[in-house]
């Protein structure tokens, strides 16, 4: 019977646009939760460096600076921000899946959203780049590949991961749940604005629990219509998964705080409206989930590790480190009722095929030459 996982779920606000800033706080975040005795720690998408959210409200003419910046923080996966964080993983016997803006060698500005599932041992276990950037992304990332579509089979578990919409994708899902996954790790930004927000009346209730959304923004023009609910949208996928694979979610998302806004709004036409549409749409929340895709209620540690808050539901608008204990047999029972990759399947009628060979630009061939 494998042992009781501990997850540390950070609802973290990155260092912004500074990779080896935001990498120390990773090592600190990672040695507190080993203190609370973690297994596996978790960070949000793209924690290192910053997740393009000024894409979502400032044209494309004014973001030229800001890409040039995620293109120099950004990080390689031999780099050694990410050694740094192998490190400690090795040092504190834990296993860490960290978001990041990953670089690569044969571009100065090809960048990939990309996640990272390290081993207690240090080693690389999983390196997954998202598989389409969604909406305002892809002015930042290019697509990635289907290499990181893998499990990784642990002595806590089978663990994996997709990043934000990866978790709409139905195949991608299957990818995972047909290898057995019973913890999946679904990393999300910190806010996903979609309207601009002009007016100061504009309130928002969101109802966790229910996972319903009662917000209602009025946008520039002023008429009204919805925002984009992070809570409700992402809990929905999160939980259709957990219920659909029989596994525990580790939903993670970022947090944006103050400086991050001032620094994305500073400079542009109208920084005022963009300020209140950063601090008034519903920001991301990070909890757990069980594998009916019920709301898992966390606790909460001080830095030495001892447990000051229990039944806490989720973290959205503090940052702070989330913890919960996971019983890999808890995903038994619901796979007699419905094993999708298994007796609930029909594997003469339907057929997946998924490629995981890791892309390239070129592949060069060297050979002696013949006079």
């Amino acid at each position: 019977m494998p042992p009781i996982l501990r997850v540390a779920a950070c609802h973290a606000a990155p260092v912004f646009f500074s990779a080896r800033a935001t990498t120390e706080k990773c090592v600190s975040l990672v040695k507190q939760a080993a203190r609370t005795k973690a297994n596996l720690v978790v960070f949000p998408e793209t924690f290192i460096p910053a997740f393009p959210v000024w894409s979502s409200l400032r044209p494309p003419t004014e973001t030229h600076d800001f890409f040039k910046r995620m293109a120099k923080e950004s990080i390689y996966i031999d780099g050694e921000e990410l050694q740094a964080i192998r490190e400690v993983a090795k040092q504190c016997n834990v296993m860490v899946s960290v978001g990041v803006s990953e670089k690569v060698h044969y571009s100065a500005a090809t960048l990939f959203n990309a996640n990272v599932l390290i081993g207690s041992n240090g080693d690389v276990l999983v390196h997954h780049r998202k598989l389409m950037p969604t909406f305002f992304e892809k002015l930042t990332w290019s697509p990635g590949d289907g290499h990181g579509l893998r499990v990784a089979d642990t002595q806590f578990g089978k663990i994996g991961a997709l990043i934000c919409g990866e978790n709409t994708n139905p195949l991608a899902r299957y990818a995972l749940m047909a290898q057995g996954e019973q913890v999946h790790i679904s990393t999300w930004p910190a806010v996903w604005p979609t309207r601009v927000v002009s007016e100061a009346t504009t309130t928002a209730s969101t109802s966790l629990v229910e996972g319903v959304s009662t917000s209602q923004s009025p946008i520039a023009t002023g008429a009204k219509t919805k925002n984009y609910d992070n809570v409700a949208a992402n809990r929905m996928r999160a939980a259709a998964h957990c219920f659909e694979a029989k596994c525990f979610g580790v939903m993670t998302s970022g947090f944006l705080d103050a400086g991050a806004i001032r620094e994305i709004a500073h400079g542009a036409s109208d920084s005022q409206l963009i300020t209140q549409a950063f601090e008034r749409s519903p920001r991301g929340a990070t909890m757990f989930l069980d594998p009916t895709g019920t709301l898992l209620p966390g606790f909460m540690a001080d830095s030495d590790g001892a447990v000051m808050r229990q039944d806490v539901e989720f973290l959205q608008n503090e940052e702070g480190i989330l913890y919960a204990d996971l019983d890999m047999d808890d995903c038994i029972e619901g796979k007699q009722y419905h094993d999708v990759v298994g007796g609930y399947q029909r594997l003469d009628v339907f057929q997946l095929k998924v490629d995981r060979s890791r892309r390239s630009p070129a592949v060069f061939e060297e050979g002696d030459w013949v006079q």
